[in-house]
């Protein structure tokens, strides 16, 4: 285990290194971008669906940040500009927020984009469907749209998050004349999106490729360069890093292969690996208890197993070291937010054993003192690892855990429809304000909805949701501050989840694939500006 264990550091510390050269130079001055070319994509897990309105898990994201824009996207300092809105102001008092839109924007069935498509989504969609923005938009008391090109925002109260999360994964817009009136988680056109964005959906082969080709009527004129972008299905790790390796992908996002294989690609002279381009998420894994079944009712038990679990550990051997200890559900990056002095959970499996003695729960004959089913997001063999580092630390307490795959479709029913399991691990992105990414993992109002990424472990505490409704609400920054901390404090005192490391995703690319200086949410944003240089494929050396 030494031996794993300092090869992993080894390797972390190799990749990291070429990380930082490799992040340089996506786009030389100079560079004039060449019209032309497919770009292949590796998307993996397959989406369950291509609306981000409804469903905002990150393979959606992913493939539909081309096919929407957003009303802003993020540089990479996270600043807002323009996009669908070319401007935006919010009065004195912060209870008007008001956007001024591009004109001259179409659908992709050439009607018109308007101020109408923003108030209907917002109104039907956002406060009442979509995972993060039913809080971040509650204040939101009425919209109105004097004329095609005017979104006028009326709050109750200020909402500052409200500028963190308007870009195409954050506030997605829908077409009114093609949602208005429908079912709208059963339209059609959700697996048949007509956006605004850069390129054009044409196909979807279930479990195997999505289509998107070039919107020749797009508004930013000249762009998109690429005809084409195919997102290939590649469930298998080493088939992945096999088809970035041979050329056969050019584009692979979210981590797309284990890090023994990026110790590797990451030396190729045909490839780059970045870490840029996650800023606007700052991502942290947990495992949800489901506090309304079994022993984990119990807060005593639940902070014991938080006590048998060295986060240290995950951090480094099970994600390889791009990952750091999580000790609030508010990432350190983050940082006016996130309580550094809060309460903490070391790893201590002794007292564990004498909390779960305390609460009742002693080993039977076998050494048993209960059996729990664990879950996992299935989005790779890190998550999977994740699962069964959990299971063995458990078992060395006194509790026996069963790890049980599944699709993604049926994972989110699992969790947050049928609350059918005891520990789920998954990942959320806290985004640039807590408001935004974090506050949903603890709202009671989504429990049992069947809304994914939302608070699955079924707590419910009414200071908690008043602190979540008061950090919507104020404006003063010292204040709004002050209530995250008091949030942090309540939810690591009850522990419905537990947080386990926060992530550090990479970026793996074509060397040939041009681009400028990647946007602080590029991972969910399009390939408007991404072009294939032909040239550097006849000049790159040959790999070994």
């Amino acid at each position: 285990m030494g031996h794993l264990a300092r090869w992993k550091a080894g390797a972390v510390l190799a990749v990291a290194a070429v990380l930082v050269a490799g992040a340089a130079g996506a786009q030389q001055a100079g560079d004039t971008p060449k019209r032309g070319g497919t770009l292949s994509a590796i998307i993996q897990p397959e989406p369950v669906i291509l609306t981000a309105a409804l469903n905002t898990a990150a393979p959606t994201g992913i493939v539909t940040g081309s096919i929407f824009d957003g009303l802003v996207d993020y540089d990479s300092n996270l600043r807002p500009v323009a996009a669908l809105a070319e401007s935006w102001e919010t009065a004195k008092d912060g209870l008007t927020f008001t956007l001024h839109l591009r004109g001259g924007v179409k659908w992709h069935d050439g009607k018109p984009f308007t101020s109408a498509d923003v108030k209907w989504t917002l109104e039907e969609v956002w406060k009442k469907i979509h995972p993060r923005n039913q809080a971040i938009f509650a204040k939101v008391t009425s919209v109105d749209t004097p004329d095609d090109r005017t979104v006028v925002l009326h709050l109750s109260q200020p909402s500052v998050a409200i500028l963190s999360s308007l870009n195409s994964n954050g506030a997605q817009v829908l077409p009114k004349h093609l949602y208005e009136g429908t079912d709208i988680l059963n339209n059609p056109y959700n697996n048949k999106p007509v956006g605004t964005g850069p390129f054009v959906f044409k196909e979807w082969s279930r479990g195997n490729y999505i289509v998107l080709e070039r919107n020749p009527e797009y508004w930013d004129k000249g762009k998109p360069y690429l005809d084409r972008v195919v997102f290939r299905v590649i469930p298998d790790a080493a088939a992945r890093s096999a088809a970035l390796e041979k050329g056969e992908v050019q584009w692979g996002v979210l981590s797309p292969v284990p890090l023994k294989d990026a110790e590797r690609l990451v030396r190729l002279p045909n490839l780059r690996v970045s870490t840029e381009g996650y800023e606007w998420l700052s991502p942290w894994l947990f495992a949800d208890f489901n506090v309304e079944r079994g022993p984990l009712r119990d807060v005593k038990v639940r902070q014991a197993l938080a006590q048998a679990v060295d986060r240290n550990a995950i951090a480094k051997v099970v994600w390889f070291g791009f990952a750091k200890p999580a000790t609030s559900p508010i990432p350190s990056t983050l940082a006016a937010f996130h309580d550094a002095g809060g309460i903490a959970y070391d790893y201590d499996p002794r007292k564990a054993e004498a909390l779960l003695d305390a609460a009742g729960y002693k080993r039977g004959p076998d050494g048993t003192r209960f059996t729990l089913d664990i879950d996992y997001i299935p989005y790779g063999d890190d998550f999977k690892r994740t699962a069964e580092y959990l299971k063995q630390a458990l078992k060395r307490v006194g509790v026996e855990a069963n790890v049980r795959s599944q699709d993604t479709a049926a994972f989110t029913r699992r969790v947050y429809g049928d609350r059918d399991f005891d520990i789920s691990i998954t990942w959320f992105a806290a985004f640039s304000d807590p408001q935004v990414g974090v506050n949903r993992a603890y709202w009671s109002g989504s429990v049992g909805k069947n809304i994914p990424w939302t608070n699955g472990s079924g707590y419910r505490n009414d200071k908690v949701d008043a602190l979540i409704s008061a950090t919507q609400g104020e404006a003063d920054p010292e204040k709004r501050i002050q209530l995250f901390k008091d949030l942090q404090k309540t939810v690591l005192t009850d522990l419905p989840t537990l947080p386990l490391v926060e992530l550090k995703f990479f970026t793996v690319e074509a060397a040939n694939l041009r681009h400028p200086k990647v946007r602080g949410d590029q991972v969910y944003g399009s390939f408007r500006d991404f072009w294939i240089d032909d040239a550097k494929v006849a000049d790159a050396p040959k790999s070994n």
